[in-house]
């Protein structure tokens, strides 16, 4: 045996041009090309997609390792700046990413902007692959005049700003108005129009902001619309958040009964989900509420309302020229039919006063790098099942890949698909064959750029302040916003 355990040792510092010692046993050149072949690979994000597909190649190669960058101090992307606070339950899936950041074959790197502080050609030469998972950061403009009017928001930013995502901190929205007006009927707009309307002390208990939540406690809105291009069988929101707005306690909706004539017939042939979801707007515009149902909605101070067929042309200003106080709307009819149909102004308009705007008509992906291909008309990467077009080693996942849709189970199986197709690519040995220095390589980089990344270790330094932070008023944590502070928390 000591003869053995004596040519490892020196087989294996050996320089690995040469050929291995006389005497060594296949069982050890196995194990040498085994440790030779561990793949480095790198995800660029930290949220669902990052988090996910790093999850499945951890589990279904032994050896793989993955390092995780992400330019927020912080993990976990939309999951802790995305999913409204008073949806903890979604929030859950912290606990599987924490898992798979623990792990000995994993390493999260915060603070660390690709594109900026380390190039994308310069990951690909530190690693076997490269998964981009940075998801939409950006929202889509509404192109129309007004839109910079003192007054009107994205709602990505709406929703960043209650949410403690650091760049929109300093949003502090005039809620001084009656009306609101949230353009597009999406999950995001419901989400939006729920936390308007929501009575405060409903949120004193979740991880909502506590400037967020000074704020909404002085809140004069009283009605929220949400407002669409096209009809009723159109919406994108689902049916658990349409269900959560017409339960919201203090309000009552107001959907117009002549939006829906017709409908009864034409959802026979659409599918169940569809179908369903338009069933329960159709009761709740046509039929009568039970006594205990009118007795809340009579004794309701607050209401919000579904506005069809309707297209955003111009937002009007206040008389000072700086202020929103309306928005004028196209009239819009279908064309064609179902999902597919289009909405075509009619020539008629319509204005709607109100003194918040609110734009939810989508997320878009920017580009990262010169050196990645992207899609500026549909806002994503090229790619065929996650493998950015002719460029091999570097792949994508979730909303870069396929664009800002789907729920997080959606982006779930995306990711998972994508680890797949670069695990096949690994066996087939369309990577970089040899072994690749990973985050080594990197490191000097950024070191040298006088960039300092946090790890996860630091960010569960984080999460215990923020808990801390949040135990005295009875919330599950108080989101810490500034990142000097958290820098300074971790003694940089």
């Amino acid at each position: 045996m000591a003869p053995r355990c004596w040519r490892w040792w020196y087989w294996a510092a050996w320089p690995r041009t040469r050929p291995p010692p006389i005497g060594c046993t296949a069982s050890v050149r196995q194990q040498f090309s085994t440790q030779e072949q561990t793949p480095q690979i790198c995800v660029v994000g930290s949220g669902p997609a990052g988090f996910y597909t790093a999850q499945h190649l951890l589990k279904h190669h032994t050896r793989a390792h993955v390092d995780i960058f992400e330019k927020q101090l912080v993990p976990f992307g939309l999951v802790r700046f995305g999913v409204a606070p008073d949806h903890p339950e979604v929030k859950n899936v912290i606990n599987t990413f924490t898992q798979t950041a623990r792990s000995d074959r994993c390493a999260f790197h915060g603070n660390v902007v690709v594109g900026r502080d380390v190039t994308v050609p310069e990951l690909r030469e530190a690693y076997h692959a490269v998964v981009l998972s940075y998801g939409a950061e950006d929202h889509q403009a509404l192109e129309i005049p007004g839109e910079e009017l003192a007054g009107v928001f994205s709602a990505r930013a709406f929703v960043g700003w209650y949410n403690g995502l650091p760049e929109n901190k300093e949003l502090s929205p005039d809620l001084s108005c009656h009306t609101a007006v949230i353009l597009g009927q999406g999950n995001v707009a419901l989400d939006v129009a729920r936390i308007l309307l929501t009575p405060p002390e409903h949120l004193e208990k979740t991880d909502i902001t506590e400037a967020a939540l000074r704020v909404l406690r002085q809140s004069r809105v009283k009605t929220v619309w949400i407002v669409g291009r096209r009809g009723p069988l159109q919406v994108a929101f689902t049916i658990k958040e349409l269900r959560e707005m017409i339960q919201l306690p203090g309000t009552r909706p107001i959907l117009d009964p002549a939006d829906f004539l017709g409908l009864q017939d034409r959802i026979k042939e659409v599918p169940r989900p569809r179908k369903r979801l338009t069933e329960l707007l159709l009761r709740t515009a046509t039929e009568k509420p039970g006594m205990e149902e009118a007795a809340r909605q009579a004794s309701a101070s607050r209401t919000w309302g579904l506005r069809f067929f309707r297209s955003p042309q111009q937002v009007l200003p206040s008389p000072n020229g700086r202020q929103v106080a309306g928005i004028r709307l196209a009239v819009t009819r279908l064309e064609g039919a179902g999902e597919t149909s289009r909405a075509v102004p009619t020539g008629d308009t319509e204005d709607l006063p109100c003194g918040l705007v609110l734009s939810s008509v989508g997320y878009k992906s920017r580009p990262i790098d010169p050196s990645v291909p992207f899609d500026p008309k549909l806002g994503v990467i090229p790619n065929m099942e996650g493998r950015v077009v002719n460029v091999p080693g570097l792949y994508c996942s979730g909303w870069v890949k396929r664009g800002p849709t789907g729920v997080i189970a959606t982006t779930m199986t995306d990711s998972f698909l994508t680890g797949q197709v670069l695990l096949q690519d690994l066996k087939a040995g369309l990577l970089p064959s040899g072994p690749r220095p990973g985050y080594a390589a990197v490191e000097a980089l950024l070191s040298s750029r006088g960039v300092r990344p946090v790890s996860f270790s630091d960010w569960e330094k984080l999460d215990a302040e923020e808990v801390s932070r949040g135990q005295g008023t009875g919330k599950p944590r108080e989101k810490l916003l500034d990142p000097q502070e958290m820098l300074q928390l971790l003694g940089r």
